[in-house]
C-alpha cells in the first residue's frame, strides 16, 4: 500500500513573501498542500500566484484569532471581535472567553462561511481539499464540530489532525482533543491523516528537525502523515508585525533541500496532497 506524506504550508496569504515561498517550495522542493488564509493581507493579491501550480493542493486555513481582522464586519460578528472591532491575538484569550459562553456559534458559523467562500471565489474552478484552522483551534469541540459541518456542506473532502508528539500535561490535553475529533470527522465521512507533526515544531522544523521528523514518521506503521510547515522569504519586512518567532527562511531551505526529499524517498513516501488521501484510507 502507498504510504502518503502530505507537506502542507499553512498561511497563504499572510504576507506576498509567505506566498511565493510556498510556491517555490512547492515547485522547487516537497511542499505539496497549501491552506489559505482569507483573512491575510496578501491573500487577494497572491491568489493569482496558484495558477501557476495546480498540482499544489488549496485548502482553507480558517481564523478566529490573530493579528489580523476577520472578513465580516464587527457588527455581523459582535462576539468574536473586541471593541476596537480586533480578534483575540492567540487562543490563549479565545478559550477563555469560549469556556464562558461569550463567544456566540452563531457568529463563528458566518465568518467561517465567508472565509471558506472567499477562498473559492478567489480560485474558481479549483477544488478544495482540506479545512483547518489558525493555532489549530479546531480541538476545541465546539469550533470542531463547526469544521465538521462546514466541511460536508461545501464539499470539501478532508480535515486536519492537530496531535502532539510531546511529553506532558498539554500533549496529553491535545491528543485526547485529537481522537474525539478524528473520530467525529470519520463518522461524519471526511477524511485524515493518520499521523501529523507541526505543532510541537511549529516555525522550527529546519533541514535536520524535518528529515529527523520524516525518519520518525518513516519508522510508524501511519500510513498517511501531514507536516505542517511555515515557510518565508528571507528579511521579509511584512512578517515584523507577526511576533511568533518562526524560522521563515529556514523552514524555505528545509523544503528545497535534497536531504528533505531523500528522507521522504528512502522512508517509502509519496508525496501528495489531502485530495490523495482516498487513495491510502
Amino acid at each position: 500500500m502507498t504510504r502518503l506524506l502530505i507537506v502542507n504550508a499553512d498561511d497563504f496569504g499572510l504576507t506576498a513573501g509567505v506566498c511565493r515561498a510556498i510556491v517555490r517550495a512547492h515547485h522547487e522542493g516537497i511542499v505539496t498542500s497549501t491552506s489559505a488564509l482569507a483573512v491575510g493581507p496578501a491573500f487577494g493579491a497572491c491568489a493569482p500566484l496558484l495558477d501557476d501550480a495546480p498540482e499544489l493542493g488549496v485548502g482553507v486555513h480558517l481564523a478566529v484569532v490573530g493579528e489580523d481582522p476577520p472578513l465580516l464586519a464587527a457588527t455581523e460578528v459582535p462576539s468574536l471581535v473586541d471593541d476596537d472591532g480586533r480578534l483575540p491575538l492567540s487562543w490563549r484569550r479565545f478559550l477563555p472567553r469560549a469556556f464562558v459562553g461569550r463567544v456566540d456559534v452563531a457568529d463563528l458559523r458566518r465568518e467561517l462561511s465567508a472565509q471558506i467562500d472567499a477562498v473559492g471565489a478567489r480560485l474558481p474552478g479549483r477544488t478544495l481539499t482540506h479545512v483547518d484552522t489558525h493555532q489549530h483551534l479546531h480541538l476545541w469541540p465546539p469550533l470542531g464540530a463547526l469544521v465538521i459541518e462546514l466541511a460536508r456542506q461545501r464539499g470539501i473532502p478532508a480535515v486536519r489532525v492537530t496531535r502532539s508528539v510531546g511529553r506532558g500535561g498539554r500533549a496529553l490535553v491535545v491528543n485526547r482533543l485529537a481522537r474525539r475529533f478524528n473520530a467525529r470527522a470519520s463518522t461524519a465521512g471526511l477524511h485524515t491523516t493518520d499521523a501529523f507533526a507541526g505543532f510541537d515544531e511549529g516555525g522550527a522544523l529546519v533541514t535536520d528537525a524535518l528529515v529527523r521528523t520524516i525518519d520518525r514518521f518513516g519508522a510508524t506503521d501511519a500510513q498517511s502523515v501531514e507536516i505542517g510547515i511555515h515557510p518565508g522569504e528571507h528579511d521579509d519586512a511584512d512578517l515584523a508585525r507577526y511576533e511568533w518567532g518562526y524560522r521563515w527562511s529556514d523552514e524555505l531551505e528545509a523544503l528545497v533541500s535534497p536531504e528533505a526529499r531523500a528522507a521522504a524517498k528512502r522512508n517509502g513516501f509519496t508525496l501528495g496532497s489531502y485530495a490523495a488521501l482516498g487513495a491510502v484510507a
